[in-house]
């Protein structure tokens, strides 16, 4: 009898330790998770969508480079933002990065102007904010703040704005670059149509993308 109360005492105790072990790993799991946020995030750092009702990670960091123009980028589209550039000067078709990373505070400045160039024009403050929205992003739903968007323009001693758009429109798929706020998308966008907000997917997205005629939120999120 004293054996078999051994024993049961021996298997409970194991059972316990058992029940502790898998306990810890679901901790350490969890803990991971809140402080490692970001991760799948990076991962998936060139399908990130962030707009009006999806906000940039907290934790979400971006290694830069300067172009340049001093414009600064996410260091992993450079290249193909190069070859897409010189393909561009090729067919005689001169772009520039108008607009590439922002700070949160850059991104705050923005639609502090805008705002204000609004109420100039006579809107009341409330109405100077909504319209303003309607063109620039409030810091933490902005792609810029991504590194991997970018505003692009024209060299105008060269070529016309319209030259430069056009172009891109026809092409930019084939380097993985995909026109963000395309036009009949404002309401799954939240951002009017720019014809000069790029943002870099990769090629295989890009092409599908361009192809299926949708946006990035349709792409990703549906």
């Amino acid at each position: 009898m004293a054996k078999k109360r051994k024993r049961n005492r021996i298997a409970a105790l194991f059972k316990s330790l058992t029940i502790t072990c898998i306990l810890l790993v679901l901790f350490a799991c969890f803990v991971d998770d809140i402080f490692h946020p970001a991760d799948s995030a990076q991962e998936d750092w060139n399908l990130l969508v962030v707009n009006q009702w999806n906000e940039l990670p907290k934790a979400y960091s971006v290694d830069l480079m300067e172009l340049s123009n001093g414009e600064r980028i996410d260091s992993r589209i450079y290249p193909s933002l190069q070859k897409m550039f010189d393909d561009a000067r090729a067919e005689g078709v001169y772009p520039i990065v108008r607009d590439g990373y922002r700070t949160a505070e850059e991104q705050q400045e923005l639609m502090d102007e805008k705002i204000q160039a609004y109420v100039n024009e006579g809107y009341s403050r409330a109405d100077a904010k909504k319209a303003a929205e309607d063109w620039v992003a409030i810091p933490g739903t902005s792609e810029h703040q991504l590194g991997s968007a970018v505003d692009i323009n024209a060299d105008k001693a060269k070529c016309s704005n319209e030259e430069v758009y056009a172009w891109l429109a026809e092409n930019a798929h084939e380097y993985g670059f995909i026109l963000r706020y395309p036009q009949g998308k404002e309401d799954l966008t939240g951002i009017s149509y720019e014809p000069w907000h790029y943002r870099y997917v990769g090629i295989e997205v890009a092409q599908a993308i361009y192809q299926q005629g949708v946006c990035l939120e349709e792409y990703v999120l549906s």
